[in-house]
């Protein structure tokens, strides 16, 4: 399965989340139950928090994990098969 990447690097808070909202609500509703993984790279600059991007995914009941090696970027993983 190949992994889609949002990168909202340079965004201001109210489009980075916007821009996350809708881009996983479209991946969800395009998924037809067979799920995707998407990464989000968020960087590690104070401009835009990775909480902010969590409480979306929160909100949303998407399932999420950082990588151990990369703080700046999440992936989100509804894989149902």
């Amino acid at each position: 399965m190949e992994i889609k990447e949002i990168d909202l690097h340079g965004l201001s808070h109210d489009d980075a989340v916007s821009i996350t909202e809708n881009y996983l609500l479209l991946e969800s509703s395009n998924s037809k139950g067979n799920g995707f993984e998407i990464k989000i790279i968020t960087g590690n600059s104070p401009k835009l928090s990775i909480r902010i991007i969590q409480e979306v995914l929160d909100k949303y009941q998407f399932k999420w994990y950082t990588l151990p090696y990369n703080s700046g970027a999440i992936i989100v993983s509804e894989n149902f098969l």
